[in-house]
This record gives structure tokens, sequence and C-alpha cells, in this order.
């Protein structure tokens, strides 16, 4: 399988999925006009991924600022992962790292957990 890579530039999240280590990587921002059309892709490179049972998979969200349609994207990948941990054997690990100042990011990763009951390792830097 192909790893897949986005440039993240502006409004645009950096994006890291590799296929070989089952590291994902979003940072940056997140807040353009076709959410559904930029995530897409990578929702299909998930599913295609989490096809063979019992993969360690570690998630690190860096994320900067994000619009409330990326959010909802966010938690769908989430989803997919619980899912995945509950019903394939997968151990998943989720960083959620936020600026220690930034109240905002913070609260939205703990709603993550209440929403998702993931695990979720909040890291301020």
């Amino acid at each position: 399988m192909e790893d897949l890579f986005i440039e993240g530039k502006g409004f645009i999240p950096k994006v890291e999925l590799n296929a070989q280590t089952g590291v994902l990587n979003f940072s940056g921002q997140s807040y353009h006009e076709y959410t559904d059309e930029f995530f897409d892709p990578i929702f299909a490179w998930i599913s295609q991924y989490l096809k063979e049972p019992g993969k360690k998979i570690t998630v690190n969200f860096r994320m900067t600022y994000f619009n409330t349609a990326s959010s909802k994207c966010f938690l769908e990948i989430l989803e997919m992962l619980k899912a995945y941990q509950n019903n394939c054997g997968g151990q998943i690990t989720v960083n959620w790292y936020y600026q220690a100042n930034d109240y905002d990011m913070l609260e939205t990763g703990e709603d993550f957990i209440i929403d998702t009951q993931l695990n979720i390792n909040l890291i301020p830097y």
C-alpha cells in the first residue's frame, strides 16, 4: 500500500499517512472550502489500511486551527479507528498536541475523548 502525503499550506493541513509504520500525522490549519473533497482520499486510504486486522496505529494531531467541517472529519477518522480497535483487534494510540495556552484546542481534545471513548493523550507543547 502506498503512503499518502499532502503538503500543507495556508488553510490546508499537512497530512502524512505512513502504511509501513502505521503513523498518521495531521498538522497545521484546516479551514478550506471543500472539506469533503479534501478528506475523501484520506477516508479512502484509512478504510483500505484498516482491512488487515490487528495493526498498531498511532495518530498524531498537531493542529493550530480548524473549522467545524474539519472537526467533523477528524471525528469520523477517530470513529473509524475506534471501530477498528473494537472489531479488528487494532492497537490505537491517539496523541492530541496543543499549545499550552490554547484552552480551546485542549477542550476540543477532551470533547473527542468523550465523543469517541478513545484513550487520547492530551499533550501540551
